[in-house]
């Protein structure tokens, strides 16, 4: 016995030296702790940040000692609607969805637009966009808004990901556009002169304002559509109603439309991803849906995708009766009538005659409305009257045909269930 107990001492000895060795020594742990702090700056995309931080933190200050003409203006919101107008109705609705087909003028005109707002390639963009929509509010989703609202935002460009993690998709198709794949080629000397050189020069040669020309119809202008993107991928994904889906983020909000030329219906898009409509109702602004039903008309456009009335009805009846069912649950219904007990009718009579208890049949489930005699509308004397026997017809409009509400509430009453449903002459 000694001799076990002996090597039992041993054995723990030993596996105490094991893990004493595993252990991190408080050297190790202050080295690991610097690594971290040394390594931290490395997963920044320190590209990104001076053009999608940096330069407009200068260009707002420079702003402030730099008069806003009325023609830099409007050269800026021109820019900004043609930059934005191809990022949504081109990048996104024509190549990341495919919701509806046109012609090449259209494509290369979609394809300068989306360079001069320096949102990187269709290519690229349409990769993340689709990952994004096969694997939303996942590890995979390059733009994840389950990780919080900065990640979605900017987060997911400022701070290097590991492209290893992103969820693949194919983009066999637009390896086969020659538009597509030329602006990807070509795409950092069309950003520079047409995000930039190109409303310079209009906003110097023609009223002679080149540092406007800078500061508000480039910079400032790219930094603004920037934002509108970003706010899809964010705030879409955090205000708004979700009436056909609410398994993920994605939200309607009319707001975010209003800025994102359209974009806001993000509940509806994330469900039916391929419509070449954000929103479905005539009157719900999305200035991109009523722009491609116009080239459609002028023959630029073509085989718009969209889904049957009946199919978007079904989701939102569903989604209404799942809400419906939530807030139900949380409601008190009664006592389910299959769980409670059954008694016969000689035993009903006993409690209700001898015991002295307010019971009443009705429909053959037996209600204690002890508490209720008080609060009767017709005063206690017609419930009082019922107590021992079968009220169901005079309950069900024989002296007073009573409301849902009142059927609501008798459910809440119910403590059993006569056997036979009521007085019944072979159980005698």
């Amino acid at each position: 016995m000694k001799i076990k107990f002996r090597s039992w001492i041993a054995v723990c000895q030993t596996l105490t030296m094991e893990l004493s060795k595993n252990m991190p020594t408080e050297t190790q742990l202050l080295k690991n702790k610097i690594s971290e702090i040394l390594y931290w700056p490395k997963r920044i995309d320190w590209i990104n940040v001076i053009f999608l931080i940096a330069l407009p933190v200068w260009a707002a200050y420079q702003a402030l000692y730099t008069p806003l003409r009325l023609n830099t203006f409007l050269l800026s919101v021109f820019f900004y609607s043609f930059t934005g107008i191809s990022v949504t109705a081109g990048y996104h609705r024509l190549w990341s969805h495919t919701s509806y087909s046109a012609s090449w003028p259209l494509r290369l005109t979609f394809a300068l637009g989306g360079a001069a707002a320096f949102q990187h390639s269709i290519r690229w963009w349409a990769t993340k966009h689709r990952a994004h929509h096969r694997f939303t509010d996942t590890s995979k989703d390059p733009y994840a808004a389950h990780l919080g609202f900065w990640h979605a935002h900017m987060g997911w460009l400022v701070f290097k990901q590991d492209q290893k993690m992103i969820g693949r998709v194919n983009v066999y198709d637009l390896d086969q556009d020659r538009i597509v794949m030329w602006q990807h080629k070509y795409l950092l000397p069309l950003q520079l002169l047409l995000g930039y050189m190109l409303p310079i020069s209009i906003a110097h040669y023609c009223w002679n304002d080149i540092r406007g020309g800078l500061i508000y119809a480039s910079v400032l202008r790219i930094f603004l559509a920037h934002q509108a993107t970003f706010f899809v991928n964010s705030l879409a994904h955090y205000i708004g109603d979700k009436p056909f889906d609410d398994r993920h983020t994605p939200c309607d909000s009319l707001i975010t439309a209003l800025f994102t030329f359209g974009e806001g219906y993000h509940n509806f898009h994330h469900t039916f991803p391929n419509d070449f409509r954000n929103a479905i109702e005539w009157w719900q602004y999305d200035p991109c849906k009523w722009l491609i039903s116009g080239w459609k008309s002028a023959g630029l456009a073509w085989d718009l995708k969209s889904f049957q009335y009946g199919e978007i009805e079904k989701r939102r009846v569903q989604q209404a009766r799942k809400m419906l069912d939530k807030r139900a649950g949380v409601l008190d219904w009664g006592v389910p009538i299959e769980t409670l007990p059954v008694i016969e009718w000689s035993e009903f009579l006993r409690l209700a005659k001898d015991e002295g208890r307010s019971l009443v049949v009705i429909a053959g489930v037996v209600h204690d409305v002890e508490e209720f005699l008080d609060e009767h509308p017709g005063g206690k004397f017609f419930v009082k009257s019922a107590i021992g026997k079968d009220a169901t017809a005079t309950f069900n409009g024989g002296v007073y045909s009573h409301s849902l509400t009142a059927t609501n509430l008798l459910a809440t009453m119910r403590v059993a269930v006569i056997r036979g449903g009521g007085e019944v002459e072979s159980f005698k």
